[in-house]
C-alpha cells in the first residue's frame, strides 16, 4: 500500500511542473515599416505559472530556421491570457516572402503552435 502511494506521488511530481504546457502563437500581425523593415504584433497563449514556468520569448524565423528577430518577455503574464506584444525593426530581406513565428517557454523551450506568415510588400 505504501509503495503504491509513494509511486503515485513520484509520478505526479513532474506533471505539476508541466501543467502549463507549451507556449502557442495564436495570432500575428506583420506591418511593413519601410524598405525591408517590419513590425510584428504577436499574440501568445500560455498558462503561465509564475517565474518558474512562463512564456519568455517569441521569435520571427525564415522558413529554413534563421532567427530574424526575438522579443524577450521579461515577466509572467498569469492574469493576461492570451497577451500581445510587439517588436519593430525586424529586417527581412526582399527575397523572403514568408516567415514563421514561434513562442518559447521557460520549461519546454520551443514548441507549441507556430504561425506561418505570408509577407505582403
Amino acid at each position: 500500500m505504501m509503495f503504491r502511494l509513494l509511486t503515485a506521488l513520484i509520478l505526479c511530481l513532474p506533471l505539476g511542473a508541466a501543467l502549463a504546457g507549451e507556449a502557442d502563437v495564436v495570432a500575428v500581425e506583420a506591418v511593413l515599416e519601410g524598405d525591408d523593415t517590419w513590425r510584428f504584433s504577436v499574440t501568445v497563449r500560455h498558462a503561465d505559472e509564475g517565474w518558474d514556468h512562463y512564456a519568455d520569448r517569441w521569435q520571427v524565423l525564415t522558413p529554413d530556421g534563421k532567427v530574424l528577430g526575438t522579443r524577450v518577455l521579461l515577466h509572467p503574464h498569469e492574469a493576461e491570457q492570451p497577451f500581445t506584444r510587439s517588436l519593430g525593426g525586424v529586417v527581412i530581406p526582399a527575397e523572403i516572402d514568408q516567415v514563421i513565428v514561434r513562442a518559447h517557454d521557460s520549461v519546454h523551450g520551443d514548441g507549441g503552435a507556430e504561425i506561418q506568415v505570408k509577407l505582403r510588400r
